[in-house]
């Protein structure tokens, strides 16, 4: 417990840091004592304090959906950008575009979510048809299922001149986001109070259908909850800020490794700690080449894929 309040609090201090760092120079003494220009408040208002607070909610509800979606599968290795579920999101997102520009943006979500749902469980179906000899061939099958829906979506956006969009949409970025277009992310930490709720049960899941089952719960059941929460959160991260890569595989593995495998403790951890991940790869992004941006995804790509490599190579190559 005292770990995680020094964690919370550091995630408060990145957050702090997080509201200063930009090219308008917004001071902190003179918002306090009200001498700030009408343009430097305007700025933290609309712009600041509302990325802060998306790059924490995204970062918490990714971190926990792919906790959820480890204990689904049962494999340390996947989650939504390496099953299909973020490809899968994009192409609804697309299609809805397409067919109904003029729908409201909660309903492209739902749209985008149902396509996240459909293609996890294709996911899911895979595997059921391949023989898992060894625990790598789970995220590998979920990395070619993306690859030939992001294919999929790319040939679609090449026809219909949305390559630009998709492009946006597959690119996780922060420099948008304004008060006004980021508060669908409150459902996503929704989803992530809701993954606490049934932690339990999940946690009885990850040992499989049999144990599952003798214990009385309704195994089809918490795998479709799990599943909604994951399409759910994957769907509010997509179409508000983009797609972020390897955010809900490293954290989730990096929190058992100090805390063990029972979600009902883990959760909290994960959440805090995809967030203040988020926030200080956020902040790099915005120093590296300061006074221009780095997209998120760029950074979490190469710190995510470098963790990634660690942890395939400590892992053992069997299938449980």
């Amino acid at each position: 417990m005292r770990i995680l309040l020094l964690a919370f609090l550091a995630t408060l201090v990145l957050a702090f840091i997080s509201l200063f760092v930009g090219v308008s120079d917004v001071s902190l003494p003179a918002l306090l004592s009200g001498t700030a220009d009408a343009r430097a408040t305007e700025i933290f208002f609309i712009s600041r304090v509302p990325r802060t607070l998306a790059l924490m909610l995204a970062g918490a509800s990714m971190a926990i959906a792919g906790l959820v979606m480890q204990m689904v599968v049962r494999n340390r290795f996947v989650e939504p950008s390496t099953a299909g579920t973020s490809e899968s999101a994009a192409l609804g997102f697309l299609v809805v575009t397409l067919l109904a520009p003029e729908w409201p943006l909660m309903a492209k979500m739902a749209v985008s979510a149902l396509f996240a749902l459909g293609g996890t469980a294709l996911f899911l179906r895979i595997l059921r048809a391949v023989p898992l000899r060894d625990v790598l061939l789970v995220p590998l099958v979920g990395i070619m299922l993306g690859g030939v829906i992001g294919a999929v979506s790319a040939f679609i956006a090449y026809r219909t001149n949305l390559m630009a969009s998709l492009l946006a949409w597959n690119m996780g970025d922060f420099s948008g986001v304004l008060r006004g277009r980021y508060e669908l992310l409150w459902l996503g930490l929704a989803g992530g109070i809701l993954a606490y709720i049934a932690a339990d049960r999940f946690t009885v899941a990850g040992m499989g259908k049999d144990f599952t089952t003798n214990l009385g719960l309704n195994y089809r059941r918490v795998m479709v909850l799990g599943l909604v929460i994951v399409s759910v959160v994957s769907a509010v991260v997509l179409v508000s800020v983009g797609s972020i890569p390897f955010l809900g595989l490293i954290v989730p593995n990096l929190v058992s490794l100090i805390v063990g495998d029972n979600m009902r403790r883990t959760v909290p951890w994960v959440a805090v700690g995809g967030a203040g991940f988020v926030l200080a790869c956020d902040i790099v992004g915005r120093l590296i080449r300061f006074p221009y941006e780095i997209p998120i995804a760029v950074v979490m790509g190469v710190v995510g894929s470098a963790v990634f490599l660690y942890l395939l190579l400590r892992t053992p190559r069997h299938a449980g």
